[in-house]
């Protein structure tokens, strides 16, 4: 197993997952990668600041602003789907309040982000490989890091 892969696994080990840039726009990341935890009936909270709540077809979540705002940061698994700049500043505060594992999408980091995250989290998923030709992304690779994991997920809508 690649150490990238062993990062997904461990990730998938924990109770319950965010998503840093959830957004109610359909178009955008944010509002997919929310839907794919829905859909894979994993326990999520969306991240968004600016919403107090993000609409999917079958159900509405409430948000909260910040990794801060999580009920059990140190049981949560964060996904981030913002810009560099943005996805350091939460990566700092997701590390303070002990969340022990990170999956960032593709475009969401620079040399800064990667820098930080050396010795921060359990496990990171970042950077190139996956089944995708632009890294590692949860619409890709979720599923292999949930069986690596040993996680059992029902398809819900």
């Amino acid at each position: 197993m690649s150490a990238t892969m062993e990062a997904a696994r461990r990730f998938f080990t924990s109770p319950q997952f965010a998503v840093a840039g959830a957004s109610n726009d359909r178009s955008k990341f944010g509002y997919k990668i929310l839907a794919w935890y829905h859909q894979h009936s994993l326990p999520v909270i969306p991240l968004n600041p600016r919403a107090a709540e993000i609409e999917l077809p079958s159900q509405n979540y409430k948000t909260v602003a910040s990794p801060r705002a999580l009920p059990n940061p140190d049981q949560t698994s964060l996904s981030i789907v913002t810009p560099p700049p943005v996805t350091l500043a939460l990566l700092k505060e997701a590390h303070s309040v002990g969340i022990p594992a990170v999956w960032l999408q593709p475009g969401t980091y620079d040399q800064n982000v990667l820098d930080f995250l050396d010795g921060h989290f359990a496990a990171a998923v970042v950077g190139d490989g996956g089944l995708g030709g632009e890294g590692w992304c949860v619409l890709v690779d979720g599923e292999n890091g949930l069986r690596a994991a040993k996680r059992e997920w029902k398809a819900q809508l």
